[in-house]
């Protein structure tokens, strides 16, 4: 079988730049599928499987990493006001340039990803054939509820921790970030130890959590950021491109989180991985890039 190409290269984005990977080609005839992160503030790194897809059915795969994190322009020293949600829709504008396939590509977004993939759905962009939602939360009030109903179900001993540290100011404390692991290997990623590509994001965000730390906060169930009152299940109704939507069993999104795109985006199909939390690309490899090409085959 032939090595599949791809192709690393920056995109001029206003006086930064923005790296993206191609793996596939754009001139497969199958719709180019871009693949943008979760976070806000993670890498493509967690999300790098989804480029098996173009070893499952031809089509090109994008990846990239949004403006301030992973391989992109970092920026430590912009404030909240910078990093906003019309920013990153403006740089996956750009990206469809040029690329120049804005007249016809599919989008796949993760948890942040996909809350972005539907912020750029309910604008109609005629390009726009089919979208994927994986794993993300339609009104951020309803994720942090739930992140909190999970967060009560900890061993008692984890919930006094974290609330100790929340109450002090004291999150940076490496008995909160114990603490808060457990949630994740619970709630986020369940293969434990995590993989090296899903490790590689987090420490990533480590180095530079610049974009997590204003647009959402010091962690998933502690949201103080300035996403923390975003909801957009008025406007899904907007939403004209087929729709996918995926999930997993232990998902920090859990039903009530993902349950707005299935009640009010028109025709969206709702996949629940039994084995899965945030992670189904990663839990359920296999079985997730299935589920994707299946529903862009349908599409092509």
């Amino acid at each position: 079988m032939a090595a599949i190409p791809t192709q690393e290269a920056f995109l001029p984005f206003r006086e930064y730049r923005t790296w993206y990977r191609i793996t596939g080609s754009l001139d497969s005839g199958r719709l180019p599928l871009v693949v943008a992160h979760g976070g806000p503030g993670c890498t493509h790194d967690y999300v790098d499987s989804f480029k098996g897809i173009a070893e499952v059915d031809g089509r090109a795969v994008i990846h990239y990493d949004q403006l301030g994190n992973g391989k992109s322009t970092r920026l430590p020293e912009k404030g909240p006001d910078f990093w906003t949600p019309a920013l990153f829709l403006d740089e996956l504008d750009t990206l469809l340039r040029h690329l120049g396939i804005q007249n016809r590509y599919a989008f796949l977004g993760q948890s942040w990803g996909g809350m972005l993939g539907a912020e750029h759905a309910v604008r109609r962009p005629k390009g726009l054939k089919a979208l994927v939602i994986a794993n993300s939360p339609a009104n951020m009030h309803t994720w942090v509820a739930e992140a909190n109903r999970l967060r009560e179900e900890l061993p008692q001993e984890v919930q006094d921790t974290l609330l100790k540290h929340e109450r002090a100011g004291t999150i940076t404390d490496p008995e909160y970030i114990t603490a808060s692991r457990v949630f994740y290997d619970r709630h986020v990623c369940r293969v434990v130890p995590w993989p090296e590509e899903v490790a590689r994001t987090f420490a990533t965000m480590d180095e530079d959590n610049t974009v997590y730390r204003n647009m959402n906060g010091p962690t998933e169930f502690h949201v103080i950021g300035t996403m923390k009152d975003w909801t957009i299940e008025d406007r899904l109704p907007l939403i004209e491109a087929p729709t996918l939507l995926i999930s997993g069993k232990y998902d920090e999104a859990t039903p009530l989180v993902v349950k707005p795109y299935v009640d009010r985006v028109m025709g969206c199909e709702w996949v629940l991985f039994e084995n899965s939390s945030h992670m189904p690309h990663v839990e359920e490899k296999d079985l997730c890039l299935k589920t994707v090409s299946g529903f862009l085959e349908r599409y092509d």
